[in-house]
């Protein structure tokens, strides 16, 4: 049995995750159009402009109360600048599994704060929420997040064919690269 998803501030290495606000629409739109980011992730829906990143962002609100996803802003903890975004989705309470996400905006890459925010975002997952099982998906080719996943103890369990969209195209798929953390895992070094 799983607890609650009950939103908790999360502090660590510099980084306060934290809820997303209403007035966080600015920097999320800026995360979520960034080429890079663009270049491996679709959006089951585009998301270009602030209506569309204050509807995501209330989806949000409302799979938290479902207990379906949490998601996360991530900040700095000094300055409150928003930096990026971790989180769960696809929460199946029957298994105690979800998937693990997370980007960092542009400005604030090279900094390993993807690994830190995914550091705290596991810990909290697996002692407070009592999840057993933690995915991690990307697409085969994207070197920068395969090594945060390594770098927080996910294993490379293989690859799912065709299990992504193409870079922003809804019409084609592309491979998949898995990576899992169980809560009797070791702690990475």
């Amino acid at each position: 049995m799983i607890n609650r998803l009950a939103p908790a501030d999360l502090r660590g290495g510099g980084l306060r995750l934290r809820v997303w606000k209403p007035d966080d629409v600015d920097a999320l739109l800026q995360g979520v159009t960034d080429p890079e980011y663009l270049r491996w992730n679709t959006h089951p829906t585009p998301v270009t402009d602030k209506a569309a990143v204050a509807e995501v962002l209330r989806g949000r609100r409302e799979k938290w109360k479902r207990g379906e996803a949490a998601t996360y802003c991530v900040t700095d903890e000094a300055s409150g600048v928003v930096v990026g975004g971790v989180g769960l989705g696809s929460v199946q309470p029957d298994l105690r599994v979800a998937r693990v996400s997370y980007w960092v905006a542009a400005e604030h890459r090279g900094r390993r704060i993807a690994s830190t925010a995914l550091t705290l975002l596991t810990r909290w997952a697996f002692e407070d929420i009592g999840l057993y099982r933690l995915e991690l998906g990307h697409a085969v080719g994207n070197v920068a997040s395969c090594r945060v996943a390594e770098r927080c103890g996910y294993a490379t369990e293989g690859t799912l064919r065709g299990a992504m969209y193409e870079s922003q195209n809804r019409d084609a798929f592309r491979d998949l690269h898995l990576h899992a953390r169980l809560a009797i895992d070791p702690l990475p070094d």
